[in-house]
Parts: structure tokens; C-alpha cells; sequence
């Protein structure tokens, strides 16, 4: 309903998703991710989360970005290994891990975003910007990202054992809202700004291939791994695990390739029909693995 409404404000109010993007990126994510590490109890275990996330969103970003290569000759490929790299983790993890999981396994989920949060705003955006612009440009562009400064700073904050008062987490609690919100309507004002419908094939079947079938395949051999022979982690956590392993597109695919200008009414395309296989796939598979 939220792309839907997103659709509608594009076509009927002239919204503008360039706007939305940047109010995203410069401003709901970074206070976002500020407050959910001053308000999770962080432990070493738990920090390997967002450890094994980031890395995982690394290989995989890097492995598809060699894949474009041969099958693109432009910045499709860029396009891809950051679909590929990432997920929407945040805009439509957070709810359906309350509703799959609890309350309880919001604190663990938040954790693992980070993960893909620090990818996206480092290697993901990298990569991104490449497609468009020069080394040098990419790097200073990825610099001017708040959203790792804000992790970072979240996490003095968190070690020093900071308290930021009631006032500060009802101001904070608001922006969890809006980031679901403004997040999945940015899908809906990428589609409402296409002139055709154009489905790139190629690129829908590959970001559906490592979304779909690498990601689950990869955490769950992890889990096994874990479950077998390490275990660093509970059972809790290999249930997040699982979910963020399968979520759809990430809804932040559009975000920056709005902000980079490259090709985000494909971005938007390919994102709202994973979110729609996502109805029936995320449900199916979290029973069958849970």
C-alpha cells in the first residue's frame, strides 16, 4: 500500500523522488541507525552480526559485479552488484521480523542491518557511483554519507554508556516510522516517473538469482555450520539470520540510484516486483527453514 500511495503522490501531487531520496539518505537513516546502537545491548557475539553480514554483502556485491561485466556493457553492472550486494533490510525487515520473530528480535535484527547498512554506504555506493562518475569523485561523494559517521558515533555513545534522556528516544522514535514509510513510498515515485513499461530481463532474472537463491543459500550454510560445529550463536539469532537472508530488493537500490542518477525507474522496477514475489516467498521459506 505504501508503493501504491508513493505511485499516486508521484503521478497526482508531482512528489519528487530525488527529494525523498536525499531526505533518506542526508537525514531519517542516519538517526535511524545513531539510535539503534545507543539502544541495543551490544556484546562481542552479537557484533560479529553485522561483521559476517558486511562481508557476505561484500562477496556477493563483488561477485555479480564480475557477472555484469560480461553481461552489460554499461553501468547495468554497477546497478546489479549493489542489487545484488544488498537488501531491504530496513523499510520491510524491520516489520515483518516483529512479525515473524517478536519484539524481542528486533535488537538482533537491527544488528544485522548494520551490516548491510555499512556496505551500502561504503563498497555498495562506491560501486554505484562508479558507474557514472571518476574514482576520485565516487570517493569524495561516499564521504559526504552521514550514516556511517552516525554508526560510528552510536557506538562511542554506546561503549560509554551515554544516557540520551526520554525526550531524546520519543524524538528518535519517530524517525523508525518514517523510515518504513518514506522508504517503500520511493519505490512507488520511481515507478510513477516511468514514460514505458520496459522490463531489462537479463537484469531482472540476475538480481533475482542472487537475492532469491545466493543469499539464502549462502546463511544457510553458515547457520549449519554454526548449529554443527561452532556455535557462536542461538537459535534466536539464527532466525534473523535466516530472515535477512531473504528479504526482496532493497527499497535504498532506488534511493541511490536517484541520488546518482543511474537508471532508477529500472532500480524501482526490479525492486517492486521483488517485494511483490516477497509476499509469498519470505512467509514460505522462514516456515520452511524455521
Amino acid at each position: 500500500m505504501l508503493i501504491v500511495l508513493g505511485f499516486i503522490a508521484g503521478k497526482k501531487l508531482n512528489a519528487k523522488k530525488e527529494t525523498i531520496a536525499s531526505i533518506l539518505i542526508y537525514v531519517v537513516a542516519p538517526i535511524v541507525i545513531f539510535n539503534s546502537i545507543v539502544t541495543t545491548k551490544i556484546t562481542f557475539q552479537l557484533l560479529l552480526l553485522p561483521l559476517i553480514f558486511f562481508i557476505c554483502c561484500s562477496f556477493i556485491c563483488i561477485l555479480f559485479y564480475l557477472l555484469g561485466g560480461v553481461l552489460f556493457k554499461d553501468n547495468t553492472k554497477n546497478l546489479l552488484a549493489l542489487a545484488a550486494g544488498t537488501a531491504n533490510t530496513g523499510y520491510f525487515g524491520i516489520p515483518v521480523a516483529i512479525e515473524f520473530l517478536g519484539e524481542q528480535a528486533v535488537g538482533i535484527m537491527i544488528l544485522g542491518i548494520l551490516g548491510f547498512t555499512v556496505f551500502e554506504n561504503s563498497l555498495g555506493f562506491f560501486i554505484i557511483a562508479r558507474g557514472n562518475h571518476t574514482g576520485r569523485d565516487s570517493i569524495l561523494r561516499l564521504l559526504k554519507l552521514p550514516t556511517v559517521y552516525a554508526f560510528l558515533i552510536g557506538l562511542l555513545v554506546n561503549f560509554f554508556g551515554l544516557q540520551l534522556g526520554k525526550n531524546y528516544l520519543s524524538f528518535a522514535g519517530n524517525f523508525i516510522g518514517a523510515y518504513t514509510v518514506l522508504g517503500m513510498m520511493l519505490i512507488g515515485l520511481g515507478l510513477s516517473d516511468m514514460k514505458s513499461f520496459k522490463l531489462d530481463l537479463k537484469f531482472l532474472l540476475s538480481a533475482f538469482g542472487a537475492k532469491f537463491v545466493i543469499w539464502p543459500l549462502l546463511i544457510g550454510m553458515l547457520v549449519f555450520v554454526d548449529v554443527n560445529f561452532i556455535s557462536i550463536f542461538n537459535s534466536s539469532v539464527h532466525k534473523v539470520m535466516i530472515l535477512l537472508s531473504v528479504m526482496p530488493l532493497a527499497a535504498n537500490l532506488v534511493a541511490f540510484s536517484t541520488e546518482l542518477r543511474a537508471q532508477p525507474e529500472k532500480a524501482s522496477l526490479v525492486v517492486f516486483l521483488s517485494t511483490l514475489v516477497a509476499l509469498i516467498y519470505v512467509p514460505l521459506l522462514i516456515t520452511l527453514l524455521t
